[in-house]
């Protein structure tokens, strides 16, 4: 049976993972939002079809609106992450620990 300890880094790992992701996607979602603009520009000038164009605007839009979805979801999981960690200092010489103290830090909440 699992110690105490075990479910304890066991969730620090969890949300260590979910914070991590919710940041790469957010990461993805921007750089796709630059491509689509990218493309839909490139249609644009090439003189492409009004409905492709239109296509185009749509998946740009659909990538730009997912954008604060991410935000609002790092926000959360940074709590949840942080909310955990004070909670279970004395596990702050685990290496699970570590490394989620090191992703709560690369994670600023103000550049988001």
């Amino acid at each position: 049976m699992a110690s105490a300890n075990d479910q304890r880094l066991r969730q620090i790992k969890i949300k260590t993972g979910v914070l991590k992701r919710c940041a790469n996607e957010k990461n993805m979602y921007e750089k796709e939002a630059v491509q689509e603009q990218e493309r839909l520009d490139k249609f644009k000038a090439q003189g492409k079809d009004e409905h492709d164009i239109k296509k185009q605007m749509e998946v740009l839009q659909e990538s730009k609106q997912m954008i604060p979805d991410c935000v609002r979801r790092i926000k959360q999981a940074h709590k949840d992450l942080s909310d955990v960690l004070a909670a279970e200092k004395d596990l702050s010489a685990d290496p699970l620990y570590k490394a989620a103290v090191k992703q709560v830090d690369d994670v600023k909440l103000d550049e988001l």
